[in-house]
């Protein structure tokens, strides 16, 4: 590494990033490949700007996200949840409807895409979100897939043809207590929006509302993939069973990750 290379990794040693020598080869390859200037993009992590906000991607499952400034950066441990969903698309006959709903960045869905896409399989795509940010953002990732976006308030940002059609929806509902965002690290509570971590007094306000609609917006048969905390994973089964649908959870100890799936009746 150069001496100016050093020096970054010495700053952001200093900062407290652990992974201080990864982030500065990022970092200045986000210079070179940019144009601008590292010093800049240094002192904005220094300050507590996430890295992906400061390069303008994330890594999620294998691809190169683009994530915008104030976006909710995707988690390593949602890969879960998108290599659930490619199960059941697989499984599915034709082009299912999947629609990622709460989609930020759009990461879940372009991933999804993506993978089925290389083995030969297709879906029908598009993504919702409340946060017009988020929606410009996830347009970016999306557009070139073909994927409509759209901005609302959970199912009334769908259009109304989507209604009974949905095959697979993913749903990576704000899932964080409200008392605890205070404890949060400070990269995601100054930095992503509240409403992409807010959920409510329990973490599953946000959930409920989801299962209270998703019977009649998925198809019969369709599934439901939420991510919830290990913790609620059994008061989420509880809401689904209570809305009609049939409910299961899986869990990844490498990734630690708990998703909730639930199934509508096929008749």
């Amino acid at each position: 590494m150069t001496s100016a290379g050093t020096d970054v990794v010495a700053r952001l040693r200093a900062a407290g990033c652990v992974f201080a020598e990864e982030e500065a080869r990022l970092l200045i390859s986000a210079a070179a490949e940019t144009g601008a200037e590292l010093d800049a993009l240094v002192a904005e992590r220094v300050h507590g700007t996430p890295l992906e906000h400061v390069l303008g991607w994330a890594e999620f499952h294998g691809l190169r996200v683009t994530v915008f400034p104030g976006v909710f950066v995707p988690r390593r441990r949602t890969a879960f949840l998108v290599d659930l969903a490619v199960e059941l698309i697989r499984a599915q006959a034709g082009y299912p409807m999947v629609v990622d709903l709460c989609c930020g960045c759009g990461a879940l869905g372009m991933a999804a895409a993506t993978i089925v896409a290389a083995a030969g399989h297709a879906v029908t795509l598009a993504a919702a979100d409340i946060d017009p940010v988020a929606v410009r953002c996830a347009r970016r990732n999306l557009t070139p897939l073909g994927a409509p976006v759209y901005e609302g308030d959970l199912f009334e940002a769908l259009p109304e043809e989507l209604r009974g059609c949905i095959d697979i929806l993913l749903c990576n509902t704000p899932y964080v207590p409200t008392a605890m965002i205070a404890q949060m690290p400070a990269e995601a509570r100054d930095h992503e929006p509240r409403t992409a971590l807010d959920g409510g007094a329990d973490g599953l306000d946000i959930f409920r509302r989801v299962a209270a609609d998703a019977t009649t917006w998925l198809s019969p048969g369709g599934h439901l993939l939420v991510e919830a905390g290990e913790d609620q994973a059994s008061r989420a089964l509880a809401i689904l069973s209570e809305h009609g649908l049939m409910g299961r959870i899986a869990e990844s100890g490498e990734l630690y990750a708990t998703v909730v799936i639930g199934t509508r009746p096929d008749r």
